[in-house]
């Protein structure tokens, strides 16, 4: 008998191979993990699909499944209008995280998930609660239920640290969108 059919089938939403990997490695023994990839904020297009590329490379070495989402970059920079100047961390990202949970969330109903998270918890830059709070509001409106998870807890970031160099990952030094770009930028050239 095969086991997947017996666990219960979860869309994972990504925004890089790095933060995946921990998460796979902990959630592949408890469910049947299908990765879905919608970051509309990762800016340049390049860097977008660069790292699109990425993840899918590491699923086929993982044999996980894969759903592209399409790269809508205007509707993001239209969702963030008049945000640009907020610092990461703020009101900007919390539309950021309700966007792509939002559209997550949209994605296991039609798909018929039983449930649905994010790794974006791995980075010690993100607010989990703020995170879980978006993810909660999210599946309750599409009537699948979202996981709670705080993934950089039990040293979840070094692991993914550990597991990208393991892999030959390609790790990105900035969230994803321009604005987080030019801000690392920033910070780099003031060392």
């Amino acid at each position: 008998m095969d086991s997947s059919k017996s666990l219960k089938k979860l869309l994972l939403h990504v925004c890089c191979a790095p933060d995946a990997t921990v998460v796979i490695e902990r959630l592949s023994p408890e469910y049947d993990l299908t990765i879905f990839f919608y970051n509309p904020n990762i800016h340049p297009e390049k860097e977008y699909h660069l790292r699109e590329q990425e993840m899918e490379n590491l699923l086929r070495l993982l044999n996980v499944p894969f759903i592209p989402a399409e790269y809508d970059s205007a509707a993001w920079f239209e969702l963030v209008k008049g945000l640009e100047n907020i610092p990461e961390g703020g009101e900007r990202c919390t539309k950021c995280f309700e966007m792509r949970l939002e559209r997550t969330a949209k994605m296991a109903a039609e798909k018929g998930f039983d449930l649905f998270t994010t790794v974006l918890t791995v980075s010690p830059h993100k607010d989990a609660n703020r995170i879980n709070k978006i993810g909660n509001e999210a599946g309750q409106k599409w009537g699948v239920p979202f996981m709670e998870a705080n993934f950089k807890k039990k040293d979840g970031f070094k692991r993914s640290l550990e597991l990208s160099k393991q892999y030959g990952l390609y790790r990105q030094d900035y969230c994803g969108c321009i604005f987080s770009k030019i801000e690392r930028e920033k910070f780099k050239s003031a060392q």
